[in-house]
């Protein structure tokens, strides 16, 4: 039995080799990223619902952009608190800000891609670049690096958004390190050329590309996924690219509290689910794969089964996955978060697995 155990964990161990050299390998140890800016028109996206004081702080930089020529609509998704009041100063104060109102629609009520729908079609240009309401670029270049990414056939641009530091906080760097490692998985994947993801923080696409799959009427009534089940849907290897230049990413405020991220992770998994079928096997061979290179040497260690060996294979997993992720943190500028990682990783693995049982039983709640 401990032979059929060993044998196992040396193949889960072969399992996360190819995932981490293999496919992450494709982001991590690509080379540095160029900016050639395109003189495309851009509209820039943000719904928001209930965010007033993030308007208030981000809007206007997201009108400083340095950029030839672009607009923001701003969509007002039936907030209850002021946005819409701040959204309208702003449409007076920036001649290139376009305000979508949104009531509350009995057969879409609380569904953001209704919203969004009606903000897409009000848009003036083609090319879309899309962030949500608590979000705010890290430059006055993001407009121009993510652009810049578009070509004849990439009608599709995935970009990296982060979240902030938050010093001595332990949950903070478990936060950020699940981003990296899905930024890496996503962007990996889609330099493959097989895209299954992208994330409604930073994301830019043609709007050609959204009617072509009937925008979000597809997936209408699931709540969640206006991001990653769109391109899960509607991206592919011709027409996809990636942006990970610095001046590309934008920032978020994190959570500070483990029940407010647990709940966010809950939504997150909950949408995967519906991903296409090879998508979902792929993302659940890796997780299970992770799960088993931490129970199996548990069990072979306890009976001093080969002990020396799956040390051995133990750290020779550590080193390729530390120096996969590392070369991705580098690019992510996320290298802090690597100190910690083998500790992350484990909480970050049953914090997973907790919310895989806790869906099972309920549903997590979506936009409101």
């Amino acid at each position: 039995m401990l032979l059929i155990v060993f044998c196992v964990f040396i193949a889960v161990v072969v399992i996360q080799f190819l995932y981490y050299i293999v496919v992450f390998g494709k982001f991590s140890f690509a080379k540095p990223q160029t900016v050639n800016p395109k003189r495309v028109p851009i509209s820039v996206i943000v719904c928001a619902k209930n965010e007033e004081e993030n308007v208030k702080k981000f809007v206007p930089l997201l009108a400083e952009q340095d950029y030839h020529t672009f607009e923001i609509v701003l969509i007002d998704d039936a907030s209850s608190d002021n946005t819409l009041e701040i959204f309208e100063e702003f449409e007076k104060q920036y001649p290139n800000i376009k305000l979508v109102k949104v009531e509350n629609n009995e057969a879409f009520w609380g569904n953001k891609k209704f919203a969004l729908t009606l903000g897409i079609k009000a848009a003036k240009y083609e090319y879309l670049l899309f962030t949500d309401a608590d979000c705010y670029p890290t430059s006055k270049d993001w407009i121009t690096a993510m652009s810049a990414q578009f070509t004849q056939q990439k009608n599709i641009v995935l970009g990296y958004g982060a979240y902030e530091k938050i010093s001595n906080s332990f949950l903070n760097k478990i936060i950020r390190f699940e981003t990296l490692l899905t930024a890496t998985q996503y962007f990996s994947w889609a330099k493959i050329g097989k895209p299954y993801m992208g994330i409604g923080r930073n994301m830019a696409y043609k709007r050609e590309e959204f009617f072509k799959v009937r925008g979000f009427m597809d997936h209408m009534k699931i709540r969640s996924g206006d991001d990653d089940l769109f391109i899960n849907q509607a991206a592919n290897g011709d027409n996809t690219t990636i942006c990970y230049v610095p001046d590309s990413f934008t920032y978020s405020t994190p959570k500070t509290r483990f029940k407010d991220w647990f709940t966010q992770k809950r939504r997150h998994v909950s949408t995967a689910k519906h991903y296409k079928l090879f998508d979902r096997n792929q993302l659940g061979l890796f997780y299970v794969s992770q799960l088993l290179f931490l129970l199996l040497p548990i069990v072979l260690l306890a009976f001093q089964y080969q002990w020396i060996a799956v040390v051995s294979i133990i750290g020779f997993r550590y080193l390729f996955a530390w120096l996969t992720l590392g070369f991705a943190a580098g690019k992510l500028k996320e290298k802090d978060v690597m100190y910690w990682f083998p500790i992350i990783e484990i909480v970050l693995i049953f914090t997973q697995l907790n919310v895989f049982i806790t869906n099972t039983f309920s549903k997590p709640v979506h936009w409101k």
